[in-house]
């Protein structure tokens, strides 16, 4: 907490310059982040930090260049700054919204089975109260550390309804806050929590199998691409360069850095497909 302080000391000099979208979901992206900072004071650190990356690179950078007898140093010394700076920059700005990302799939994975252990829980007698210190204290990822926040909040003496109404509401998850509605409302209206909790398995474990559906759909196409673009085209490559290096009677040297290329090109085939294939894996699974 102390380093952030110092950083948001440091860049308050930029805060006035940040202009921003009033309806942009950022705010929220870094909110639902457990990060103690605005908008304008984040992207102020992340410009900060922009600028002392780029004035420190260009400093190293440049000199080098000149000893070294490259030519137009400068030119090169502040492309590649400004590019590497950009880069960098861009990746903190969207860090907060990648990281909301992983949060959410990570507590919509668990929600299911979260879901499970409460029910048991309370068909064995167990208090809400105590079930949602149960889950807390598990092994759920993130939904873990959101029930803490939830447990926390009612040991202060917050209505338990209420904590729970507002945790729906601050969470990015669409499965995690209805959940958290539907048992919210069950608990105003003096409902079964059981009966409650085990609609919300039935209606997740129906949406489970609706994203099970489109992954698949999305899958086979991608599958078709993957064996044109990794298989298919490098066996026949691999066959049209031998015939042609013996025919025109290449260098070794050509002919081995050709094969090493469709070798790296493969593997960065590979890489891609297993990128795109985590990434489109449903979010209840």
């Amino acid at each position: 907490m102390a380093s952030l302080d110092k950083l948001k000391k440091r860049a308050a000099y930029l805060r006035k310059y940040i202009k921003y979208r009033k309806n942009s979901p950022y705010g929220a992206y870094l909110e639902n982040s457990d990060m103690n900072l605005t908008r304008e004071e984040y992207l102020s650190i992340v410009l900060n930090k922009f600028i002392i990356l780029f004035v420190v690179l260009i400093l190293v950078l440049m000199p080098t260049l000149v000893l070294a007898g490259i030519s137009s140093p400068y030119l090169i010394s502040f492309g590649v700054t400004i590019l590497f700076s950009a880069f960098v920059g861009f990746s903190q700005i969207m860090y907060p919204k990648l990281y909301i990302g992983r949060k959410q799939k990570n507590i919509e994975k668990n929600l299911i089975p979260a879901l499970e252990d409460m029910l048991v829980q309370l068909n064995s007698g167990i208090p809400l109260f105590s079930i949602l210190v149960n889950i807390a204290t598990s092994d759920y990822g993130e939904l873990s550390k959101e029930f803490k926040k939830a447990v926390r909040k009612i040991n202060a003496g917050i209505p338990q309804i209420d904590v729970l109404e507002e945790l729906g509401e601050k969470n990015i998850s669409l499965y995690f806050r209805r959940t958290l509605w539907q048992l919210s409302n069950g608990m105003r209206t003096g409902s079964d929590i059981s009966v409650v909790i085990r609609d919300s398995i039935k209606s997740l474990s129906e949406e489970q199998i609706v994203q099970i559906q489109n992954y698949g759909n999305k899958l086979n196409p991608l599958i078709m691409f993957y064996m044109l673009i990794s298989v298919i085209l490098p066996a026949l490559s691999i066959t049209f360069l031998t015939i042609l290096s013996s025919l025109v009677n290449l260098p070794a040297s050509v002919t081995t850095l050709m094969f090493i290329s469709m070798f790296v090109f493969v593997i960065i085939i590979q890489l891609m497909f297993l990128g795109t294939v985590r990434s489109l894996r449903p979010s209840l699974l």
